[in-house]
C-alpha cells in the first residue's frame, strides 16, 4: 500500500468553543503534513443521548464516503464510532476517560472490546488507571506556533498592565477537573497588589501562544489530566510553570528551573508561585522547549509515531 493514499476521518467532539477541539485539529493538521489525507465529523450534542443521535448520521458518512480508517477521541467519540460501523478503528482516550465511572465506565469496556482495533493513551497513569491495552501516545505541541516571544510585545497586544506580574489560568473554570476554586484561594494567600491572576478561556488557538509569552508564570491546578497539552504548549514557549501533580507533568517538568510541581494544598500552591518569581524565574527563561524537543513531544515527532500505529493497524486488517 501507497502510506500517501491513506485516508482518515477524525470523529471527535464539535462542541467546543472553536467547534473541533483545537487539539485534535492540531493533531490532524500534522498528520497532513505527512501526506495522509484527513477529514473530519464533529459529533453535535451533549451527553450519552446526545452522541447517540449521531449514529445514524455518522453511519450514512461512512456508506459515502472511503476511509482506511477511522481515529476516534474521547470514549463517547469511541462508541458513536464503532456503533456507526467504523472499521478498523482506533481510539484517544483523553485524561477525562479516566475519570468515568458507573454505567460510562463500564461501556467504554464494553466498546473497546466490541469495536476498537488499538486504543490510545496520554500517559503512564492513565494506562494504570483504565486496565485496557493501550498504546501511550501524548499529543504533539507545534513547535512553530508555540515558540517564545517578547513579552512585552505580547502584554501590548493583550492591553495587559507591564507594571504587573501575571500568573496565567488558561482554562475554563467551569470544568470541574481544572479545579479553578484553588487557584482563587492560593492567590487570596498571596495578598501581592503586584500579583495579577488572569483567566482566561474560549481564545482562539492563535491567541494561546501569545497569553502564555505574556504571563510570568503559567498555572495548572488541576485534579486529574493525561498529559496537559497547555503545560507542553508553555514548554515550547519556554515560560515558568506552577502545576499540581497530575498526569505526566512531574516527569515533563523534571528538573526545569522556574518549574514547580506542587500538591493540591493552596498555602504549597500560594509558596510555589511565589518561590518562582522571588528567585527571578518568573517570565520566558526558563529550557522548556528544548527538554520538549528532547522527549521527541514536538507535534512532527507524534505524528510519525501515529502514522506507524495506523499503518500496523490497516495491515492487520487486510490480512484477515
Amino acid at each position: 500500500m501507497n502510506m500517501k493514499t491513506i485516508r482518515v476521518l477524525f470523529v471527535s467532539s464539535g462542541n467546543a468553543f472553536q467547534g473541533i477541539s483545537p487539539i485534535v485539529k492540531a493533531q490532524g493538521e500534522s498528520l497532513r503534513k505527512l501526506g495522509i489525507g484527513i477529514e473530519y465529523f464533529p459529533i453535535q450534542g451533549h451527553g450519552l443521548a446526545g452522541y447517540l443521535k449521531n449514529v445514524p448520521v455518522l453511519h450514512k458518512f461512512l456508506k459515502q464516503n472511503k476511509f482506511d480508517l477511522v481515529h476516534a477521541h474521547y470514549s463517547l467519540s469511541g462508541m458513536v464510532a464503532g456503533l456507526a460501523g467504523a472499521r478498523p478503528l482506533v481510539e484517544s482516550l483523553m485524561g477525562s476517560d479516566c475519570h468515568l465511572k458507573g454505567f460510562n465506565f463500564f461501556m467504554m469496556h464494553v466498546t473497546n472490546k466490541l469495536f476498537w482495533s488499538a486504543c490510545i493513551v496520554k500517559s503512564k497513569d492513565m494506562l494504570k488507571q483504565i486496565d485496557i491495552k493501550a498504546s501511550i501516545l501524548p499529543n504533539g505541541v507545534d513547535i512553530e506556533h508555540f515558540k517564545p516571544m517578547d513579552q512585552d510585545e505580547c502584554r501590548e497586544r493583550l492591553k495587559l498592565p507591564k507594571s504587573k506580574k501575571i500568573v496565567l489560568f488558561l482554562a475554563d473554570p467551569k470544568r470541574v477537573e481544572k479545579n479553578f476554586p484553588l487557584a482563587e484561594e492560593a492567590f487570596k494567600l498571596m495578598k501581592n497588589d503586584h500579583i495579577q491572576l488572569l483567566q482566561v478561556h474560549d481564545i482562539s488557538h492563535e491567541l494561546v501562544p501569545i497569553y502564555l509569552n505574556a504571563a510570568d508564570v503559567v498555572l495548572l491546578t488541576s485534579l486529574w489530566e493525561g498529559s496537559p497539552n497547555i503545560i507542553k504548549e508553555a514548554m515550547a514557549c519556554n515560560c515558568s510553570i506552577v502545576s499540581t501533580d497530575v498526569g505526566d507533568v512531574r516527569w515533563l517538568l523534571d528538573g526545569l528551573i522556574g518549574c514547580q510541581v506542587t500538591n493540591s494544598n493552596p498555602v504549597d500552591v500560594a509558596g510555589a508561585i511565589s518561590f518562582v518569581l522571588a528567585n527571578g524565574e518568573g517570565g520566558i527563561k526558563t529550557c522548556g522547549r528544548d527538554r520538549l524537543i528532547q522527549l521527541k513531544l514536538d507535534s512532527g515527532s507524534i505524528a510519525v509515531q501515529l502514522q506507524q500505529l495506523y499503518i500496523s493497524v490497516i495491515k492487520a486488517k487486510n490480512t484477515y
